[in-house]
């Protein structure tokens, strides 16, 4: 009998037990936190996957715009999902430091290829074969992924790029050779030490004829030290250049913000600086006031 009656007992819990499982399986559903879109690109011969965040306001029936970020770095095992984060954080009406805002993940290839553009050093060529070639990395943004985005999804007028460690370099050159391409830019920790620095040499003078509208750049570098070049650098006295070339510009559209992080590295950097560029940027309201 009381090998019935726990035999009885034993299939009552597991049939409970399955049931459980099953119901729990029932009400589950996938957490969707944005979408996947492929380019084909004709100026880098190849297909280039984007990542792609839409605030929850945007819907396809609306009329509302939108601000566009493009990030570079942008897979979800870089940096897209905390970036994305971070916008839709800072967007909350009760913070309000920027608008919902489109954020646009370019998924890396070949990052060193993309993001560098020819040096002279014959150890850095050896060291990286494929390198060299960020001019046709700005031409696909220029005359294929804005576009697209531009096609593709309500946008306005704001437009923002952010890139850390080597794609800061590429954001630095873009600022100094098609500054009109964005008029925002948050740049990370820039590998500034490519080509033995020669980027810091490089003529601000489309900074100071092209920039027509108002124009936001951020500069944000840890306590990183030495960088990887042969010739010793140092990553935080190449930023404070950076940002000393940029202010000596005189345009009243350029504003320039210069951000030491003493307590981050260059692994750590990029949260906590995107973070204070948007505060930078975007003000927060009085305590106690709503938009």
């Amino acid at each position: 009998m009381k090998q019935v009656l726990f035999l009885s007992l034993s299939t009552l819990l597991s049939l409970l037990s399955s049931g459980q499982v099953k119901t729990n399986t029932n009400q589950s559903k996938p957490l969707v936190t944005g979408e996947v879109d492929e380019i084909q690109s004709s100026i880098l011969s190849e297909k280039r996957t984007l990542n792609i965040y839409l605030p929850d306001s945007y819907k396809a029936n609306d009329t509302a715009t939108y601000p566009v970020v493009y990030l570079l770095d942008g897979g979800t095992d870089e940096d897209f999902l905390h970036i994305a984060g971070l916008y839709q954080f800072n967007s909350f009406p009760w913070i309000n430091r920027v608008p919902p805002s489109i954020i646009i993940g370019i998924v890396n290839t070949d990052r060193k290829r993309d993001m560098t553009y020819p040096t002279k050093d014959t150890a850095a060529k050896r060291r990286y074969p494929s390198s060299g070639h960020s001019d046709k990395f700005i031409n696909f943004i220029e005359r294929e992924l804005q576009p697209y985005v531009r096609k593709k999804f309500r946008i306005n007028s704001s437009a923002t790029i952010i890139g850390e460690s080597l794609g800061g370099l590429l954001v630095t050159e873009i600022l100094l050779k098609k500054p009109a391409l964005f008029n925002n830019y948050i740049i990370v920790s820039p590998s500034l030490w490519w080509d033995n620095g020669s980027l810091l040499n490089q003529s601000a003078d489309k900074l100071r004829t092209l920039l027509l509208q108002k124009t936001t750049v951020y500069i944000g570098v840890g306590k990183e030290g030495l960088t990887p070049g042969d010739k010793p650098r140092v990553m935080e006295v190449d930023a404070n250049l950076l940002a000393d070339k940029i202010r000596s510009v005189k345009n009243k559209n350029l504003t320039v913000y210069f951000d030491y992080l003493p307590e981050e590295n260059h692994a750590t950097i990029m949260h906590q600086a995107v973070f204070n560029a948007i505060r930078l940027m975007q003000p927060q309201p009085a305590p106690g006031t709503e938009n």
